[in-house]
């Protein structure tokens, strides 16, 4: 008896488990690009997140085998100045977007592990509050691009 209470158990558990998806399986990245500055000068990285799920979505980081340091950023304005600042996290609603954008919340690509050059892709892994990731390309263009 008490072994079959402890097999239901599990079983419930495992299906609870299974019936929260992932955050990242909810969320599409569309139009990732990094805009690349001249020599050894950060990068930024930009992405539109759409949310498809039922519940909200938290970006909380980045990464990439291509930079050293990926760190979410929020430029923002202050008495008339730009400031930009670490971010802990950006929200995406359910059923909702978010973007990371010129003047906003950007990624900081910091100390490139090779040379790159407008039209390559990076690839960098999204972080969720949820331990999911997602991976994404960008394509890198050049210091002038909208």
């Amino acid at each position: 008896m008490k072994r079959r209470a402890l097999a239901l158990l599990f079983a419930g558990l495992l299906g609870a488990g299974a019936a929260h998806a992932a955050q990242a399986d909810h969320v599409r990245a569309n139009h990732a690009w990094i805009r690349l500055l001249p020599g050894a000068l950060p990068a930024s990285g930009y992405v539109e997140l759409a949310n498809d799920g039922d519940q909200p979505a938290r970006l909380t980081g980045a990464a990439s085998t291509d930079y050293a340091s990926t760190m979410l950023h929020r430029s923002a304005m202050h008495d008339g100045m730009s400031e930009m600042a670490m971010a802990d996290h950006l929200d995406i609603p359910a059923h909702g977007r978010a973007a990371l954008a010129p003047g906003g919340y950007h990624l900081m690509l910091e100390r490139a592990a090779r040379t790159l050059k407008p039209g390559d892709t990076v690839p960098v892994t999204l972080r969720f509050a949820d331990g999911s990731t997602l991976a994404v390309g960008f394509q890198v263009r050049p210091a002038n691009a909208d």
